[in-house]
């Protein structure tokens, strides 16, 4: 494991941030599976200054009135959604993976960069017009993002952004999810 390089970086709410999350994230050769470089962002969130400080970050980006709910991505865009949740005194409502959710669902499938996945909301996650900001831990090619923003818009929500830690610029995700905008902290 190495750690993704901290000179020259740069994201959408400035250098510094995108710094401070370069710092924190450990480059996993093969995982999940032989070629894939993993970018495993568990060291941020377990430093407590360096997460309220991104959490703090994405909420001062958006705006705190900006949105009625924040969606998380299973896995790690749920620790993302819960402390922006919170810390705004919204509610969270989480995307997963397909037969997890106990209730009628939307579902959408899609593409990964290594396989293919199916992903789930509620039916009832939303009264119409509900402002939802959607976040995750990395964008790479936007086939779970895509598919997340077409789930809430498909259960009455508005987006009213997305953010992600990182963007793996090179896969284009960003481009896949045009004209919706994306705010990623650091873009490699």
């Amino acid at each position: 494991m190495t750690e993704t390089h901290t000179t020259g970086v740069r994201g959408d709410s400035g250098p510094e941030v995108a710094r401070l999350v370069a710092s924190r994230v450990l480059d996993v050769p093969d995982f999940p599976k032989p070629g894939v470089m993993f970018k495993d962002l568990m060291p941020l969130f377990a430093d407590g200054t360096a997460f309220r400080e991104v959490i703090d970050g994405i909420i001062a980006y958006h705006g705190r009135d900006s949105f009625d709910a924040v969606v998380g991505i299973e896995a790690r865009g749920f620790v993302l959604a819960a402390a922006v949740a919170y810390a705004t005194g919204v509610g969270v409502v989480p995307v997963r993976k397909a037969g997890k959710l106990p209730r009628a669902t939307h579902s959408a499938s899609y593409a990964l960069e290594y396989g293919e996945a199916t992903l789930e909301v509620h039916q009832d996650a939303f009264t119409a017009g509900h402002r939802v900001l959607v976040l995750d831990d990395v964008l790479a090619t936007g086939g779970t993002a895509e598919a997340t923003l077409d789930l809430v818009e498909r259960a009455g929500g508005t987006v009213a952004g997305f953010t992600v830690l990182m963007e793996l610029g090179f896969l284009k995700g960003r481009e896949r999810l045009a004209p919706r905008p994306v705010h990623a902290l650091l873009t490699v």
